[in-house]
């Protein structure tokens, strides 16, 4: 009985991983173990900052929010509270597309807080 070999399935194995590694420097596209190397850590990363991402996104939001309700004479801790204290339920992420977007309505939010906060 004839050996096996593993030429198809191989081949298709490294021109996946390269497929994937298409766009690298030099041999980080060209060649397989260089490039399966490269493409693996590039999914570690890529798998890290996806949470890195909701991180920085939520300071981001953190930092609009605190700075529209300084212009409206208030502090971002205060806001949160009177909010919390109001009944308001609305998140960091609409918080802050309302104090960039609609501050009118912001604004009315934070005279809610207010009230709220000192009962």
């Amino acid at each position: 009985m004839p050996r096996s070999r593993v030429v198809v399935a191989r081949r298709a194995r490294h021109k996946k991983i390269l497929r994937r590694a298409k766009g690298g420097f030099q041999g980080r596209s060209k060649l397989y173990r260089i490039a399966k190397e490269n493409l693996m850590r590039g999914l570690q990363y890529a798998y890290r900052d996806r949470r890195v991402r909701r991180r920085m996104m939520r300071r981001l939001w953190i930092q609009r929010i605190n700075a529209a309700a300084r212009l409206n004479g208030m502090s971002y801790s205060v806001l949160i509270a009177g909010l919390k204290n109001a009944g308001i339920t609305l998140d960091r992420k609409i918080l802050a597309d309302l104090a960039v977007q609609d501050r009118n309505a912001f604004g009315k939010l934070v005279q809610t807080a207010r009230e709220a906060e000192g009962q």
